[in-house]
C-alpha cells in the first residue's frame, strides 16, 4: 500500500512509520517538525520506500500536490498539548480543526478515500458513565484540545458520508512510550532531575487515567484499519485498568533510585484547566474484533520511565 502519516516525525506517528515500514509498505511522512523530531524517522531516510516532506497542514496548496495517489492517510499530526488552550485559544482551532479540514479538502480534490484519524478520550469530557463506550453521550468536552478533536471527527465523519470516504476514527486514552516529549511521566523525570528531593505534582495526586504503551497503540491502529466493518468506524483504544498521578510518581522516583524524595500538590481535583481527573475507556469493541492490550497502565508506566531515562 502506498501511505500518507501525517505527523508521521512526532511520537506516536513515528512509532506509526516504523510498523508500516517494516510491513513492506510505501511510505510518505508530512510533518512541520514543530514537535516531531526528524531523528525518529531518519533511520528510514535512505529506504526507496520512504520519503519525507517538511511541511505544514495549514499550507492547502502543498497538501493539494502531495495527497495524491495513496490508498489510505493516517492522520496523526495535531497540538496534543492539552493544557495550552488555556492560554493560547487559537492553536487548537487552527493546528487541529483547520489543519483537519484542510487535509480532508485535499483527499476529496484528489480522490483519495481512506482517512484513519488519531482522536482522543477528552471528546468524552467528564463522562458520568466509567468505563466510557464508543456509544456515551452527550459528548461535551471541557478542553479546547478537546473540542478540537470532536470538532475534526465531526468534519470526517460529514465528509465520509458526503463523498464517500472511509474512515477509522480512535479515541486514545493516554499513550505512552519510548519518544515521548511531554506528559506527565516525562515532567516528573525532568523536575527531578532539577531536584531529586522535591517534586511537584499537579492537583491533588488522586487524579486516576488509564495508560496504554505505544507498542500496544500501533498494534490496535493497525489492527482497527485491516479489521472495520463499516465505512464510518470509531474505536476506544486503551488499557483496561487505570492509576493515579501519586503511584505514577511513585514509580518514577523508584525508577530513578531516589530516596526520601518530598511531594508538593499544587492542590484541587484537577492538575490544570481542562483536565479531566477521572478516564478510563472501555474497549469492549475492540475486544470483540478480536484485539486487546498486552501491558496494563502500571507495567506501561513504568516501561515508559525506564525508556525515557535513557533516552532524554
Amino acid at each position: 500500500m502506498r501511505i500518507l502519516v501525517t505527523g508521521g516525525a512526532g511520537f506516536i506517528g513515528s512509532h506509526v512509520v516504523d510498523r508500516l515500514m517494516n510491513d513492506g509498505h510505501e511510505v510518505v511522512v508530512i510533518d512541520n517538525l514543530s514537535s516531531g523530531k526528524i531523528e525518529f524517522i531518519e533511520h528510514h531516510m535512505n529506504d526507496e520506500k520512504f520519503k519525507f516532506i517538511k511541511g505544514d497542514l495549514l499550507d492547502f496548496d502543498l497538501l493539494k500536490k502531495v495527497v495524491k495517489n495513496f490508498d489510505v492517510v493516517y492522520h496523526i499530526a495535531a497540538n496534543p498539548d492539552v493544557r495550552l488552550g488555556a492560554s493560547d485559544t487559537k492553536v487548537h482551532m487552527q493546528q487541529n480543526v483547520i489543519a483537519t479540514y484542510n487535509l480532508l479538502e485535499a483527499m476529496r480534490i484528489n480522490g483519495v478515500r481512506d482517512i484513519v484519524f488519531t482522536s482522543t478520550s477528552t471528546v468524552y469530557g467528564e463522562a458520568e458513565k466509567i468505563p466510557t463506550p464508543e456509544d456515551y453521550g452527550p459528548l461535551i468536552p471541557i478542553s479546547l484540545y478537546g473540542a478540537s478533536k470532536l470538532a475534526a471527527e465531526a468534519l470526517i465523519t460529514s465528509y465520509a458520508h458526503t463523498f464517500d470516504m472511509n474512515a477509522v476514527i480512535y479515541r486514545f486514552a493516554n499513550i505512552i512510550g519510548p519518544r515521548s516529549t511531554h506528559g506527565v511521566i516525562y515532567d516528573f523525570i525532568m523536575k527531578l532531575r532539577k531536584n531529586p528531593k522535591e517534586l511537584e505534582i499537579l492537583g491533588d495526586g488522586t487524579q486516576t487515567k488509564s495508560y496504554l504503551y505505544v507498542e500496544d497503540c500501533v498494534d490496535a491502529i493497525l489492527f482497527g484499519y485491516e479489521n472495520r466493518r463499516v465505512a464510518v468506524e470509531i474505536f476506544n483504544i486503551g488499557s483496561e485498568d487505570w492509576i493515579n498521578v501519586r503511584k505514577i510518581a511513585d514509580i518514577v522516583v523508584e525508577e530513578m533510585n531516589l530516596k526520601n524524595v518530598q511531594y508538593k500538590f499544587t492542590g484541587g481535583k484537577r492538575g490544570w484547566k481542562g483536565d479531566v481527573p477521572k478516564m478510563l475507556l472501555s474497549i469492549k469493541k475492540m475486544k470483540s474484533y478480536g484485539w486487546r492490550p498486552k501491558r496494563n497502565s502500571e507495567e506501561s508506566v513504568r516501561l515508559t520511565a525506564r525508556s525515557l531515562l535513557k533516552d532524554i
